[in-house]
């Protein structure tokens, strides 16, 4: 069993790994080709997703976490288990997971990595948002329209329904 985990943790720790390189070459060219960088990063993604789930006691070595720590964050909801039976945790989520736990232990963060990872995840996510890049276009274009008070926002809409029953 142990050949079997060790060979296992081997196998994702090399996918990673290549992921890494593939993930680095793109940065590298994104502000020279960035339909190119495009293609490599939807490479990586999909090299992880059709990888197989991983165990958590692999994942909890690969983070340099405890099991118990690992099974905390897949109950809170930070490592999604792919599979229930045996429970074994998304390899896309891990990776991305392994990136952030490695820069916030570079910045010196050992303890609250729980708050600060699922923190990061959040605000990875809104940055995703095409309302947030729209926002964001339009502000660098100076598009500016100041944000209304929620009073200003009722008033708005009141005003919308006194004009629409005229």
């Amino acid at each position: 069993m142990l050949q079997t985990l060790e060979r296992e943790k081997e196998q994702v720790k090399g996918l990673f790994d290549r992921v890494e390189e593939v993930e680095e070459v793109a940065e590298a060219i994104a502000e020279t080709s960035p339909e190119q960088a495009d293609k490599l990063r939807k490479v990586a993604l999909s090299a992880l997703h059709d990888a197989a789930p991983v165990r958590l006691s692999i994942a909890a070595a690969l983070l340099d976490l405890s099991s118990r720590t690992v099974h905390s964050w897949v109950s809170e909801g930070l490592l999604p288990l792919r599979t229930e039976s045996p429970k074994r945790v998304d390899p896309e989520t891990l990776h991305r997971v392994l990136h952030l736990v490695r820069e916030l232990r570079a910045a010196g963060k050992q303890r609250g990595l729980l708050d600060a990872v699922w923190y990061r995840l959040q605000d990875a996510t809104l940055l995703e948002s095409a309302e947030l890049q729209t926002s964001l276009k339009q502000l660098r274009r100076g598009e500016l329209k100041p944000a209304l008070t929620r009073a200003e926002e009722a008033s708005a809409k009141t005003d919308k329904g006194v004009l629409a029953s005229k």
